[in-house]
């Protein structure tokens, strides 16, 4: 549940539900370039986790196709839960074509289910010429492509106020250990350091992930990603202990250990950016900029910025990464469309209507960079293309839902237990372990 990108916000996602279609369009078509208008007469429907501001920049993604092909789009807002919504779907009788699915682990369940159709041909030849390996892997099963990576996020981006540190007379440290005793000089200045949304617990996922990636490099980070590494291994108790360093210090942490775990994505943002500032920096991925931007009225670069998640331990900066997929459904009322679509999406073109728009990042590295509205974009999404094959996916969205995409479970319950007393590192770490074993047994 890639809950942890939209902007959330200023939804629309009701209306758009109750009139089953666009309702919360982005205007007029855009214009895509010439097309024969071959699928006049057809509608292609899509389900995905967006809504607010991403929806209606999809939906000019949609309206550029419709002006190319001459088809129609419907799309519908499920909500974080999306593989529940498109199984009733599925079992009424009344599946969308076409799923932008936000986690490795649900397209996997999906494909074992037997609901998609492998990707046409014209579109795996345009994710091999245009994208790293490494997301052609997440996009198949059993050696079978599925999947097509339409939009990313690049989730190693620590976003700060260049006021904050500039009066603190600090500047973007490179390591861990810089960045936390960069934070007490920031909060010796008078603002805490950091403002940590605990009461989401997927970004304590995040928080690991980064560490643990830098920590014990990426061949454990795929190990432990895929259960055969238990969480009970040295490397994780060691990780856990890295972040618990950053969740004991009270110095650290805006409101401390009980104002993170009530604290959400968008209000850890607004603890930075909003109109009284708490805390001098937020870790989250590069979403936070949307936030930022519509929210609070940021300007990105100038008042809002990022430094990477620094090293840990001597290891390399981490790349960690999340996406939608695109994804055609076998008992899609028009699948020929949804392949179209899909054949489409793959596109710079495509990719270039959100890019425009804003709140955006393709893993297509076709995709020029002038295409991106602002310098900072244009920063991270040169580092996630840049970084090839060394990206790895979000380990909680590789992860089956039970363990790492369920609230008040798992590993987002776990996590915050040990915000709320990060004193065991290796409790914790068996704790972990046992909510694995069971999920990834189911």
């Amino acid at each position: 549940m890639m809950r942890r990108r939209t902007t959330m916000l200023a939804s629309c996602t009701t209306l758009a539900l109750a009139l089953g279609a666009t309702a919360c369009g982005g205007g007029g078509p855009v214009s895509a370039g010439g097309g024969d208008k071959a699928l006049s007469g057809q509608t292609v429907t899509v389900a995905g986790v967006w809504s607010g501001s991403e929806q209606k920049n999809f939906q000019k993604v949609l309206d550029a196709f419709s002006a190319k092909t001459g088809a129609k789009t419907q799309f519908t807002s499920t909500g974080d839960n999306v593989s529940t919504v498109v199984g009733s779907k599925i079992e009424g009788g009344n599946a969308p074509d076409v799923v932008m699915v936000p986690q490795v682990g649900v397209l996997q369940q999906f494909a074992k289910k037997g609901w998609l159709k492998p990707l046409s041909a014209t579109t795996e030849k345009s994710v091999d010429a245009g994208y790293a390996p490494v997301w052609k892997k997440y996009g198949s099963v059993d050696g079978h492509l599925y999947g097509l990576y339409f939009k990313a996020a690049h989730k190693s981006t620590v976003w700060y106020s260049p006021d904050a540190l500039d009066q603190a007379g600090v500047k973007p440290p490179t390591t861990y250990d810089a960045m936390l005793k960069a934070g007490h000089t920031v909060s010796d200045s008078g603002l805490a350091a950091f403002s940590v949304a605990g009461q989401d617990g997927w970004t304590l996922t995040d928080w690991f992930e980064n560490i643990y990636l830098s920590q014990a490099g990426p061949e454990k980070y795929d190990a432990l990603a895929a259960h055969t590494l238990k969480w009970t291994d040295a490397s994780v108790v060691k990780a856990l202990g890295t972040l618990g360093k950053l969740f004991k210090d009270r110095q650290l942490i805006a409101g401390g250990q009980k104002g993170a775990l009530n604290t959400d994505f968008p209000g850890s943002v607004e603890k930075v950016f909003g109109p009284k500032p708490e805390a001098g920096m937020v870790y989250e991925g590069d979403f936070v900029a949307g936030v930022a931007h519509d929210q609070f009225g940021r300007s990105i670069g100038a008042d809002a910025n990022f430094f990477p998640f620094p090293a840990v331990d001597g290891g390399k900066a981490p790349v960690v990464s999340g996406g939608d997929a695109a994804v055609v459904l076998k008992d899609g009322k028009n699948t020929k469309a949804g392949m179209k679509l899909l054949e489409y999406l793959v596109t710079p073109e495509a990719a270039a209507v959100w890019a425009k728009a804003g709140g955006f990042l393709s893993p297509n590295k076709k995709l020029t960079l002038d295409s991106y509205g602002d310098d900072v974009t244009r920063a991270t999404a040169k580092s996630l293309v840049g970084a090839g094959d060394s990206v790895r996916f979000d380990m909680s969205d590789q992860a089956p839902a039970a363990f790492g995409g369920t609230k008040g479970a798992g590993e987002w319950k776990l996590l915050q237990d040990f915000l709320r007393d990060p004193s065991d590192p290796k409790g914790t770490a068996a704790q972990l372990e046992t909510a694995a074993a069971k999920a990834y047994k189911g």
